[in-house]
Protein backbone atom coordinates (compact mmCIF):
# COMPACT_ATOMS: atom_id res chain seq x y z
CA UNK A 1 0.00 0.00 0.00
CA UNK A 2 2.89 2.22 0.76
CA UNK A 3 4.65 1.25 -1.99
CA UNK A 4 1.60 2.46 -4.22
CA UNK A 5 0.94 5.79 -2.58
CA UNK A 6 4.67 6.66 -3.22
CA UNK A 7 4.20 5.69 -6.41
CA UNK A 8 1.10 7.76 -7.17
CA UNK A 9 3.00 11.13 -4.93
CA UNK A 10 5.50 10.73 -7.47
CA UNK A 11 3.83 10.45 -10.52
CA UNK A 12 1.46 13.54 -9.08
CA UNK A 13 4.99 15.57 -8.83
CA UNK A 14 6.68 14.51 -12.35
CA UNK A 15 2.99 15.83 -13.82
CA UNK A 16 3.44 19.18 -12.05
CA UNK A 17 7.05 19.68 -12.78
CA UNK A 18 5.92 19.27 -16.73
CA UNK A 19 3.01 21.22 -16.21
CA UNK A 20 5.30 24.19 -14.71
CA UNK A 21 8.26 23.30 -17.17
CA UNK A 22 5.73 23.82 -20.12
CA UNK A 23 4.21 26.56 -18.66
CA UNK A 24 7.67 28.46 -18.06
CA UNK A 25 8.71 27.42 -21.69
CA UNK A 26 5.50 29.67 -23.12
CA UNK A 27 6.05 32.37 -20.61
CA UNK A 28 9.52 32.68 -21.91
CA UNK A 29 7.77 32.56 -25.43
CA UNK A 30 5.28 35.36 -24.25
CA UNK A 31 8.27 37.77 -22.50
CA UNK A 32 10.41 37.35 -26.09
CA UNK A 33 7.08 38.17 -28.50
CA UNK A 34 7.52 41.36 -30.68
CA UNK A 35 5.73 42.85 -33.43
CA UNK A 36 7.44 40.29 -35.55
CA UNK A 37 5.67 36.49 -36.09
CA UNK A 38 7.04 33.86 -33.67
CA UNK A 39 6.19 29.83 -34.13
CA UNK A 40 4.38 28.78 -31.16
CA UNK A 41 4.09 25.03 -32.69
CA UNK A 42 4.62 23.52 -35.89
CA UNK A 43 3.32 19.96 -36.33
CA UNK A 44 4.66 18.32 -39.70
CA UNK A 45 2.69 15.51 -39.39
CA UNK A 46 -0.86 17.17 -39.80
CA UNK A 47 0.95 20.03 -41.57
CA UNK A 48 -0.42 22.80 -38.91
CA UNK A 49 1.57 25.63 -38.42
CA UNK A 50 0.88 28.07 -35.44
CA UNK A 51 2.28 31.63 -34.61
CA UNK A 52 1.73 34.32 -32.17
CA UNK A 53 3.26 38.47 -32.07
CA UNK A 54 2.39 41.48 -29.52
CA UNK A 55 1.10 44.42 -32.04
CA UNK A 56 1.67 48.12 -30.54
CA UNK A 57 -1.47 48.89 -28.69
CA UNK A 58 -3.23 45.62 -28.61
CA UNK A 59 -4.21 44.24 -25.02
CA UNK A 60 -3.67 40.46 -26.15
CA UNK A 61 -1.38 38.93 -28.59
CA UNK A 62 -2.27 38.03 -32.24
CA UNK A 63 -2.27 34.97 -33.83
CA UNK A 64 -1.54 33.41 -37.64
CA UNK A 65 -2.24 29.68 -38.61
CA UNK A 66 -1.15 27.82 -41.76
CA UNK A 67 -2.69 24.69 -42.49
CA UNK A 68 -2.78 21.95 -45.61
CA UNK A 69 -5.97 20.34 -45.71
CA UNK A 70 -6.57 16.70 -47.26
CA UNK A 71 -10.60 17.95 -48.35
CA UNK A 72 -12.13 18.86 -51.26
CA UNK A 73 -12.78 23.14 -50.97
CA UNK A 74 -16.48 23.17 -51.54
CA UNK A 75 -16.37 20.39 -48.26
CA UNK A 76 -14.21 22.91 -46.10
CA UNK A 77 -17.14 25.57 -47.29
CA UNK A 78 -19.60 23.69 -46.05
CA UNK A 79 -17.89 23.07 -43.00
CA UNK A 80 -17.49 26.94 -42.19
CA UNK A 81 -21.52 28.18 -43.74
CA UNK A 82 -22.60 25.75 -41.25
CA UNK A 83 -22.86 28.05 -37.84
CA UNK A 84 -25.17 25.74 -35.93
CA UNK A 85 -22.41 23.16 -35.68
CA UNK A 86 -19.34 24.78 -34.62
CA UNK A 87 -19.89 23.73 -30.93
CA UNK A 88 -18.61 20.54 -32.68
CA UNK A 89 -15.45 21.90 -33.55
CA UNK A 90 -14.62 25.50 -32.29
CA UNK A 91 -12.68 26.54 -29.57
CA UNK A 92 -15.23 25.87 -26.37
CA UNK A 93 -18.35 26.57 -27.66
CA UNK A 94 -21.62 25.71 -25.71
CA UNK A 95 -23.77 27.78 -28.13
CA UNK A 96 -23.91 28.92 -32.06
CA UNK A 97 -26.44 29.89 -34.08
CA UNK A 98 -27.03 31.93 -37.40
CA UNK A 99 -28.81 35.46 -36.57
CA UNK A 100 -28.94 37.10 -40.03
CA UNK A 101 -28.01 36.21 -43.87
CA UNK A 102 -27.78 39.06 -45.84
CA UNK A 103 -26.52 38.00 -49.11
CA UNK A 104 -25.03 34.66 -49.79
CA UNK A 105 -21.83 36.14 -48.52
CA UNK A 106 -22.81 38.20 -45.36
CA UNK A 107 -23.75 36.17 -42.68
CA UNK A 108 -24.12 37.35 -38.76
CA UNK A 109 -24.10 34.79 -36.63
CA UNK A 110 -23.57 34.17 -32.70
CA UNK A 111 -21.42 32.08 -30.52
CA UNK A 112 -21.13 31.14 -26.58
CA UNK A 113 -17.61 30.55 -25.29
CA UNK A 114 -17.28 28.53 -22.43
CA UNK A 115 -14.98 30.44 -20.35
CA UNK A 116 -11.71 28.20 -17.93
CA UNK A 117 -12.90 27.51 -14.45
CA UNK A 118 -13.64 30.41 -12.29
CA UNK A 119 -14.46 32.70 -14.95
CA UNK A 120 -17.82 33.70 -16.69
CA UNK A 121 -18.56 32.82 -20.21
CA UNK A 122 -18.41 34.68 -23.30
CA UNK A 123 -20.22 35.68 -25.76
CA UNK A 124 -19.87 37.02 -29.13
CA UNK A 125 -21.53 38.31 -32.09
CA UNK A 126 -19.39 37.43 -35.55
CA UNK A 127 -19.76 39.14 -38.65
CA UNK A 128 -18.64 37.08 -41.66
CA UNK A 129 -17.53 38.19 -45.08
CA UNK A 130 -16.75 36.10 -48.41
CA UNK A 131 -15.00 37.49 -51.50
CA UNK A 132 -15.02 34.99 -53.80
CA UNK A 133 -12.89 34.17 -56.41
CA UNK A 134 -11.45 36.15 -59.70
CA UNK A 135 -10.68 34.79 -62.82
CA UNK A 136 -7.35 36.19 -61.78
CA UNK A 137 -7.40 35.10 -57.69
CA UNK A 138 -8.00 31.41 -56.85
CA UNK A 139 -8.13 32.01 -53.32
CA UNK A 140 -11.68 33.02 -51.59
CA UNK A 141 -11.24 35.26 -48.96
CA UNK A 142 -13.16 35.20 -45.31
CA UNK A 143 -13.23 38.21 -43.09
CA UNK A 144 -14.61 37.92 -39.41
CA UNK A 145 -15.28 40.65 -36.87
CA UNK A 146 -16.90 40.90 -34.11
CA UNK A 147 -20.05 43.14 -33.71
CA UNK A 148 -21.11 43.94 -30.12
CA UNK A 149 -24.01 46.00 -31.02
CA UNK A 150 -26.68 43.62 -32.78
CA UNK A 151 -28.06 42.11 -29.73
CA UNK A 152 -28.21 43.30 -25.96
CA UNK A 153 -25.79 42.15 -23.90
CA UNK A 154 -26.87 38.99 -21.77
CA UNK A 155 -25.06 38.93 -18.09
CA UNK A 156 -23.80 36.95 -16.44
CA UNK A 157 -21.86 36.41 -19.84
CA UNK A 158 -19.15 38.88 -20.87
CA UNK A 159 -19.13 40.37 -24.62
CA UNK A 160 -16.13 39.88 -26.23
CA UNK A 161 -14.55 42.89 -27.49
CA UNK A 162 -12.87 41.04 -30.42
CA UNK A 163 -13.25 38.15 -32.11
CA UNK A 164 -11.53 38.80 -35.64
CA UNK A 165 -9.88 37.03 -38.40
CA UNK A 166 -9.08 37.22 -41.47
CA UNK A 167 -8.70 33.58 -43.71
CA UNK A 168 -7.39 32.62 -47.01
CA UNK A 169 -8.43 29.18 -48.72
CA UNK A 170 -6.28 28.08 -51.90
CA UNK A 171 -7.19 25.36 -53.55
CA UNK A 172 -4.59 23.09 -54.36
CA UNK A 173 -3.91 19.80 -56.48
CA UNK A 174 -4.67 16.49 -55.10
CA UNK A 175 -8.18 17.71 -53.09
CA UNK A 176 -5.97 19.48 -50.41
CA UNK A 177 -6.63 23.06 -49.59
CA UNK A 178 -4.26 25.79 -48.24
CA UNK A 179 -5.85 27.56 -44.89
CA UNK A 180 -3.62 30.65 -44.33
CA UNK A 181 -5.38 32.71 -41.16
CA UNK A 182 -4.39 36.12 -39.01
CA UNK A 183 -6.67 37.33 -36.09
CA UNK A 184 -6.91 38.83 -32.79
CA UNK A 185 -9.07 37.89 -30.23
CA UNK A 186 -10.15 40.19 -26.79
CA UNK A 187 -12.70 38.10 -24.57
CA UNK A 188 -13.44 41.55 -22.54
CA UNK A 189 -13.74 41.90 -19.13
CA UNK A 190 -10.67 40.71 -16.66
CA UNK A 191 -8.68 37.54 -17.41
CA UNK A 192 -6.01 36.68 -15.35
CA UNK A 193 -2.59 35.64 -17.32
CA UNK A 194 -2.33 32.08 -16.86
CA UNK A 195 -5.78 32.02 -18.81
CA UNK A 196 -4.81 34.01 -21.71
CA UNK A 197 -1.57 32.16 -21.83
CA UNK A 198 -3.57 28.88 -21.54
CA UNK A 199 -6.05 29.84 -24.35
CA UNK A 200 -3.06 31.71 -26.40
CA UNK A 201 -1.05 28.59 -26.92
CA UNK A 202 -4.03 26.06 -27.41
CA UNK A 203 -7.07 27.78 -29.43
CA UNK A 204 -5.48 28.28 -32.75
CA UNK A 205 -4.37 24.62 -32.84
CA UNK A 206 -7.51 22.64 -31.23
CA UNK A 207 -9.42 25.12 -33.99
CA UNK A 208 -7.18 23.37 -36.61
CA UNK A 209 -7.74 19.88 -35.39
CA UNK A 210 -11.32 20.54 -34.96
CA UNK A 211 -11.75 21.24 -38.87
CA UNK A 212 -9.61 18.52 -40.09
CA UNK A 213 -12.02 16.18 -38.64
CA UNK A 214 -14.71 17.84 -39.56
CA UNK A 215 -14.16 17.95 -43.33
CA UNK A 216 -13.81 14.34 -43.35
CA UNK A 217 -17.42 13.45 -41.38
CA UNK A 218 -19.79 11.91 -44.98
CA UNK A 219 -22.65 14.87 -43.84
CA UNK A 220 -19.97 17.38 -45.18
CA UNK A 221 -17.74 15.17 -47.67
CA UNK A 222 -20.60 13.34 -49.28
CA UNK A 223 -23.40 16.32 -49.33
CA UNK A 224 -24.71 17.73 -52.44
CA UNK A 225 -26.40 20.35 -51.39
CA UNK A 226 -25.63 23.20 -53.31
CA UNK A 227 -23.42 26.17 -52.16
CA UNK A 228 -24.90 29.50 -51.80
CA UNK A 229 -21.86 30.54 -54.30
CA UNK A 230 -19.69 28.77 -56.96
CA UNK A 231 -16.80 27.99 -56.74
CA UNK A 232 -13.52 26.56 -58.50
CA UNK A 233 -11.79 23.86 -56.71
CA UNK A 234 -8.81 23.64 -59.47
CA UNK A 235 -5.40 25.01 -58.04
CA UNK A 236 -3.85 27.06 -60.28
Amino acid sequence: MWVYLRLMLLCCLCHISHSYAVDDDFEELQSKLTNQWTMVKNDRLRNIKTFAKQEDHKRFRSFKVEAILNTKFDTIARVLLDFENYSRWWWQVRESRLLRKDSPTDYYFYMVHRAPYGLPDRDAILHATIDLQTPTRNSIYLKVEANSDLLPLKPPLVRMVAEDMSVRLTPLADNRVLLEAEGYVDPGGKVPSWANNFIQRSAPYSILLGLQRMVQLDEYRLSKTPLPFPLNSNPD
